[in-house]
């Protein structure tokens, strides 16, 4: 919010007033509305945009005769699958806000450079804004991630040294063949003690979180096409594939043959 203030309500979760210097990341992509006040109405983007949007100026200027207020916004999206271990993680809207001393650092200077290539374009302009939005993304997630309390998840888990490291190692390796015993050992844990820990902290037990974890990449190669279901039930450590397209329905929905039909059009 570069001036005045607003209402934010993700679709889903509590409205939230921002203020000058404050930044809203709505992760979940699941809609959201921006208003001045709860009570007041709100139009449809795309209609909005239709009538008011400058491509020029790549300014969009609506409203009434309240007071003015001043946002730069930005859109990003995830390549292949949602990723639902990680996305389960994060609340429908993430706020950071302005402190004492003002916005911190890293946001005045990412959005600086954001909205200067945005309004006065050069060669790799697009290249530019994409990284600086990968920046401003994961530098929020950061911060969020510091400041959040009582955490569970692979997040929760990120945040102690022996259960980070044993996500580190499945996230980089997923598809070796790990045993509890296998992972306590990369925790330098008991077995016992680090099967109850991994749950307390993430919050299933770790051979449950690496089925998950793998039944994610696997969706993921099947959709990009490198991947056959006979190949992605193998990998995962299934018998048969249909002992794969079960756990592989159960977890997202749909079975994996029909994981096509499911992208996006966008």
């Amino acid at each position: 919010m570069e001036h005045g203030e607003a209402w934010v309500a993700p679709s889903g979760g509590k409205p939230v007033r921002i203020k000058q210097g404050d930044l809203v990341l709505l992760p979940l992509g699941d809609g959201h509305v921006i208003t001045d006040a709860l009570n007041s109405a709100a139009d449809d983007i795309g209609t909005v945009a239709a009538h008011h949007f400058d491509r020029d100026e790549l300014i969009l200027r609506h409203g009434g005769e309240g007071a003015a207020a001043h946002l730069v916004s930005g859109f990003f999206s995830l390549e292949g699958s949602p990723l639902p271990a990680i996305m389960s993680a994060l609340p429908p809207l993430i706020l950071i806000p302005r402190g004492d001393a003002g916005a911190p650092p890293w946001l005045e200077a990412i959005s600086h450079f954001l909205v200067a290539e945005a309004q006065q374009p050069n060669p790799g302009s697009s290249l530019m804004i994409s990284r600086l939005i990968d920046l401003l993304v994961i530098r929020t997630l950061r911060s969020w991630a510091a400041a959040e309390a009582n955490r569970t998840g692979w997040l929760g888990g990120l945040g102690e040294e022996r259960i980070g490291r044993v996500l580190s190692a499945m996230h980089a390796n997923p598809f070796d063949r790990w045993t509890v015993e296998s992972l306590a050992k990369v925790a330098m844990m008991s077995r016992s003690i680090f099967a109850e820990r991994f749950n307390a902290v993430v919050g299933e037990p770790p051979l449950r979180y690496l089925s998950r974890w793998r039944l994610t990449i696997a969706a993921d190669m099947l959709r990009g096409g490198g991947l056959k279901v006979t190949e992605a039930a193998y990998r995962c450590g299934y018998s048969s594939d249909a002992a794969f397209s079960r756990a592989f329905k159960a977890h997202f929905g749909y079975a994996p043959s029909e994981i096509r039909q499911q992208q996006s059009p966008v």
